[in-house]
């Protein structure tokens, strides 16, 4: 938000002095300009990045929660875990079957 006022602010300065600028100062607002413009990529795609970062750790507190309450809910029914394969173990872990039935 903070740089496209900024874009603002030198393009209105330049605006005001451009009248009587040496091609020297017109080079060096060029730079200027150009680096800014870059400038506000870098930071949109932070910003970006860390919405990206936001979801991320939304979507892993989601997946904390559920594995907390499947873990939760085998102690519950007290599952007779003995009676188990160890492909139908694997299976409650890898959340590909239900915990309880």
């Amino acid at each position: 938000m903070k740089a496209p006022i900024l874009v603002a602010v030198i393009w209105s300065a330049i605006a005001l002095t451009g009248c009587n600028e040496s091609p020297t100062d017109k080079l060096a607002d060029r730079v200027e300009t150009a680096g800014d413009k870059r400038a506000d990529v870098i930071e949109n795609n932070a910003d970006a990045l860390r919405d990206q970062a936001t979801a991320l750790d939304n979507r892993a507190e989601a997946v904390r929660d559920t594995a907390e309450s499947r873990a939760a809910a085998i102690e519950a029914a007290d599952m007779k875990v003995k009676n188990m394969t160890q492909k139908q173990r694997d299976a409650i872990v890898a959340n590909q079957a239900p915990a309880v039935r």
